[in-house]
């Protein structure tokens, strides 16, 4: 299969940002706020990626996470874990270590090395409980069922279970941590993410807002633009092993969430040479050219597998014969995490140009993704937006015009009069990739097509809605329609999938759009109250083939929590919380996927009962959280 040259000599390695971020220094935004949002002098001074010899690459980390037998059932947990040695002596010893043993040493020897060695992942934070944090915030006032009502206070409580804070010793000594020091407390995704991640944040700071937790969020958000001023910009998730990639760019609408909740224009103006610092960064590392429009895709800039999954990609890798294939291979696994859909047929493209495959098939760096563009699109729109509220007319001209080019390389690439909707396009095949997946309706989040088209769009939205029978999953609406086992594919369903979709058909402002805007809404909301009653838990991603049933696939076990399903939940509850009642399964289809409508009705009553016993034990004070 022919595959596009790389572009990882186009790209900045984590020592060149470093060394970019020493030759033009940006300082930290005067932000008055009750924390303290900047970083220590002494870890200025320091390499921040010191430890990444340890974390990121070298013969330590892969004899460690090849071993056999394995040492640890979840790749992640030995990045995770501190040093209890510099980096330097680290690596000496376990030279010397290689060495006495002729360089085979066996599992045993490196699980002594690993326990002398290093300590426990999670030893750089302790527990946090938000000082904002609201018994009764006012969203609980907007829910009208008694049941849900209560939910929302449980949901609210969940924020002190995620919060954590560094301790001090991790700006003082950061080489001896994988994680990314930063001034302010955060709040966790929940599970094995015990970091803060990028694009998380963005559902997470939501849910903050509607819980009135405005200096948390705005410590996050500031924590965000202490990254970009360092480093040039934001990694994946709040580790070194990171480095070579971010997540989709949300920052500037994080910004501007806080400002539309507390009408604070004075911090949006303040960040705005952050804001304009991570677009380009984006625009410039990222960008391809297609049909003469200069667009963007999902890239890595890094070499080897990904440490926090190291073993299943060397294991991924086995299929390739030559060491330049391994790391091709490597690069597209990186670039498919970037884009947050790690991993799913959305990325696959087989010899014959089709979306049939596994890992080995990955082409994400060839394929322009509908999302990633509209996302910049939208990037472009609020940062003209903050420069109009600081009276800069030259730099309102200069981003709305980047956003017009934007625009108009997502309708003419992008949009498929076909199909109805947007599609990411194959640079490999030079064609549209016609599959289903809720990105093909992202530019209708953050209005990156043209208004004055919006029956037009409506329609034939809705008709694509139809064909594809994504009402009739009563688990929400699935993120592929492809079953391969991957976490981002049939038959999970994910909560910032499920936001897109939602507000996106909000926006068209059309009666039918809104209708089942809510029908969605109402759903997701039915079926995360049905799965947190039975099980005591928010998921990371749920079952759209079953009604309050969480997800699974992947390359690890179903999360719980969980940040952004809890984000997206609270505000949901808020928006509709008086018209969205515990009964029934919020509308539409039966079974979906080979379930029998029988089953699948006796499973939603069950479920149904279960709730209610265990709504009735909470009010009773009889099940804590």
């Amino acid at each position: 299969m022919f595959k596009l040259p790389t572009v990882s000599l186009l790209l900045v390695s984590w020592s060149c940002l470093v060394a970019l971020s020493q030759a033009k220094s940006y300082s930290l935004l005067d932000l008055t706020t009750d924390f303290d949002n900047s970083i220590p002098a002494e870890e200025e001074a320091q390499d921040p990626f010191a430890s990444c010899k340890i974390y990121c690459e070298g013969n330590l980390l892969h004899t460690i996470q090849t071993a056999v037998p394995k040492l640890f059932a979840d790749s992640k947990t030995f990045v995770d874990m501190k040093l209890n040695n510099s980096p330097d002596k680290t690596l000496a010893d376990f030279n010397a270590m290689m060495e006495a043993k002729n360089q085979t040493p066996s599992s045993e020897d490196l699980k002594k090395f690993v326990d002398e060695y290093f300590s426990a992942p999670g030893t750089e934070l302790e527990k946090w409980t938000p000082t904002d944090w609201k018994e009764n915030p006012s969203f609980l006032d907007l829910i009208s069922d008694p049941d849900l009502k209560q939910w929302g206070v449980e949901l609210n409580s969940i924020w002190k279970d995620l919060g954590r804070k560094m301790k001090d010793e991790v700006s003082k000594n950061p080489e001896y941590y994988s994680i990314i020091p930063v001034p302010n407390p955060v709040i966790v995704p929940g599970g094995r993410f015990i970091e803060f991640y990028y694009w998380d944040s963005y559902w997470i700071i939501r849910g903050l807002l509607y819980s009135q937790m405005f200096d948390t969020a705005r410590g996050m958000i500031e924590n965000f633009l202490s990254i970009v001023n360092r480093f040039g910009f934001i990694p994946n998730g709040g580790r070194v092993y990171y480095h070579g990639r971010s997540q989709p760019p949300l920052l500037t609408g994080m910004v501007k969430s806080y400002v539309d909740f507390t009408n604070n224009d004075k911090f949006a103006i303040d960040a705005l040479d952050t804001l304009e610092h991570e677009f380009e960064f984006f625009v410039n590392n990222h960008n391809v050219t297609v049909k003469n429009h200069i667009l963007c895709v999902y890239r890595d800039s890094s070499s080897g597998p990904r440490p926090e999954s190291y073993r299943e990609d060397v294991e991924t890798g086995e299929e390739f014969p030559t060491d330049e294939a391994k790391e091709l291979h490597y690069s597209e696994l990186k670039a498919g995490a970037e884009s947050g859909m790690d991993f799913s047929s959305r990325w696959f493209i087989s010899p014959n140009g089709t979306n049939d495959g596994n890992l080995t098939a990955l082409s994400t760096t060839s394929i322009v993704p509908v999302d990633l563009n509209a996302y910049l699109y939208w990037n472009a729109k609020l940062i003209a937006e903050f420069h109009s509220k600081a009276g800069n007319t030259k730099k309102v001209t200069e981003y709305e015009t980047k956003a017009e080019k934007l625009l108009q390389g997502i309708q003419e690439v992008l949009w498929n009069e076909e199909a109805g909707v947007w599609l990411d396009y194959d640079m490999i095949n030079q064609k549209p990739r016609d599959y289903y997946t809720p990105t093909n309706l992202s530019p209708l989040w953050v209005k990156a097509f043209n208004i004055s088209e919006t029956e037009k769009i409506s329609a034939s939205v809705l008709a694509y809605i139809e064909k594809n029978e994504l009402d009739k999953y009563p688990g929400g609406v699935p993120n592929t329609l492809s079953y391969t086992g991957e976490q981002w594919d049939a038959p999970n369903a994910w909560a910032p999938m499920q936001y897109i979709l939602v507000e996106g058909l909000n926006n068209l402002n059309t009666a039918e759009a809104k209708n089942m805007s809510l029908k969605w809404a109402t759903r997701w909301v039915k079926t995360n109250f049905a799965a947190f009653t039975k099980d005591r838990h928010m998921y990371e991603k749920y079952n759209a083939n079953e009604f309050g049933v969480g997800g699974g696939g992947g390359e690890y076990e179903v999360q719980t929590g969980f940040g952004w399903s809890n984000g997206v939940i609270i505000e949901w509850l808020s928006k509709h919380g008086r018209d969205i009642s515990t009964g029934g399964s919020g509308g539409g289809g039966g079974s979906a996927g080979g379930s029998g409508g029988g089953a699948a009705a006796t499973r939603v009553m069950g479920i149904i009962g279960v709730a209610a016993v265990t709504i009735v034990a909470v009010i009773a004070g009889r099940v804590l959280w």
